[in-house]
């Protein structure tokens, strides 16, 4: 995973984590980074028609609008969550640190725009022990990736 982010030829930091704090909110609040800089990587597989897949990232304070908006991007009327298996199956990586760098080639990446408003942001690095501190800019440059308004909705 980590070869694809350095393909990219952009700066960032990878911050080491302790698996067990490897979750967003228990690694946000241990290492002191602020919700709105995190993106969780969050994998969707389509219903009907089956076997559609994309990868969204949106930031810890928000949920991923499955049912509306990214049925309408994969062009489905039923998507949900993939699970454990699929996921790991589709990516390759791990529950917990599933990260934008190295999805399949053919995979969408859909982005929410709110995280391309801040200077950085945190992502996954493919596995549960690191995360990876880039500019939301750097994103762009990988394959498939496209910016969504409203992907994410405000969690209650």
């Amino acid at each position: 995973m980590l070869a694809a982010l350095e393909a990219l030829g952009e700066p960032y930091t990878l911050m080491p984590c302790d698996p067990a704090l490897a979750d967003t909110a228990n690694f946000c609040e241990h290492y002191g980074v602020p919700l709105e800089n995190t993106g969780n990587t969050i994998v969707v597989i389509s219903k009907r028609p089956a076997g559609l897949a994309c990868a969204c990232v949106v930031t810890a304070l928000q949920r991923l609008d499955v049912n509306r908006k990214v049925c309408q991007l994969l062009g489905a009327s039923k998507a949900s969550f993939a699970s454990a298996e699929e996921m790991q199956r589709l990516t390759e990586m791990e529950v917990g640190g599933v990260t934008v760098f190295g999805l399949p080639g053919d995979m969408p990446l859909y982005i929410d725009s709110t995280i391309m408003a801040v200077d950085e942001v945190v992502v996954g690095a493919g596995g549960r022990t690191g995360k990876v501190r880039i500019a939301p800019s750097s994103l762009l440059r990988l394959p498939n990736a496209t910016v969504v308004e409203d992907l994410g909705l405000a969690r209650a």
